[in-house]
């Protein structure tokens, strides 16, 4: 059976599009766990542009699932972690004028802070994830920092112009997770999935055990409410 992560972050910008108390990521969460929800996300980005610090002590306190907290490796953010201590911790790459995450980390070239990062949380009992591109050397490098799990980038399939392009994309993306698989890497993947390419992707990528989705369950939420889009994502993921 396939896990399913929802991902709250855009509940929160909607909140503070009018700097009000609602609607209430928290809620949201609640009615994602209510249909099905595995485990919730949610990013604490550096310039709080969603989710405030707030938002993850009252979601740790309050759903039954797992608390899946997306993260830099910035010293704030990791101190922040070690403190609230989710079930589990992806670390990502953080750029403060991106619209969302743009890409995977880049483990290779930031070893030394994604080491210390990894040991740190790992010290304090969270489970850690390493958000990298379908890249071979991220993957291998991903091994070398000592993480366990990594969260495949799923953006470039998605978001692929043309059905060759798309082929392509997933073929980078099913090779690179057989790979991680050889390793004994735990396997998750998200970004840029929606229901439209949802069940292409999970029967091309077996060895994923999880993915992680917002934006289209939010949007998909506006029509049918949280629990039934949540209900609806699960039913393609696993058919």
């Amino acid at each position: 059976m396939i896990r399913l992560g929802v991902n709250v972050d855009h509940v929160a910008t909607i909140r503070q599009a009018r700097g009000t108390v609602y609607p209430d990521p928290l809620a949201a969460a609640l009615e994602a766990t209510a249909g099905g929800a595995d485990q919730i996300t949610i990013h604490l980005r550096e310039d709080r542009r969603h989710i405030r610090d707030a938002d993850v002590a009252r979601m740790k306190a309050a759903i039954a699932v797992p608390l899946n907290l997306e993260m830099s490796v910035s010293e704030e953010i990791v101190s922040i972690a070690c403190r609230e201590r989710p079930a589990a911790a992806t670390l990502v790459p953080e750029r403060r004028a991106e619209l969302t995450t743009e890409g995977g980390l880049d483990v290779a070239g930031k070893m030394a802070e994604v080491r210390a990062a990894i040991r740190r949380l790992f010290d304090a009992g969270i489970e850690v994830s390493l958000f990298i591109d379908p890249d071979l050397r991220q993957v291998e490098a991903a091994g070398e920092a000592g993480a366990r799990r990594v969260e495949l980038h799923t953006g470039a399939c998605c978001d692929a112009k043309g059905s060759s392009a798309a082929e392509r994309e997933l073929d980078r993306l099913a090779r690179a997770a057989g790979a991680a698989k050889g390793m004994g890497f735990r396997l998750a993947a998200g970004h840029g999935i929606n229901y439209e390419n949802a069940a292409t992707i999970a029967r091309a990528l077996p060895e994923v055990e999880e993915y992680n989705i917002g934006h289209a369950i939010v949007a998909r939420a506006l029509f049918v409410g949280m629990k039934e889009a949540v209900r609806e994502m699960r039913r393609l993921l696993n058919p």
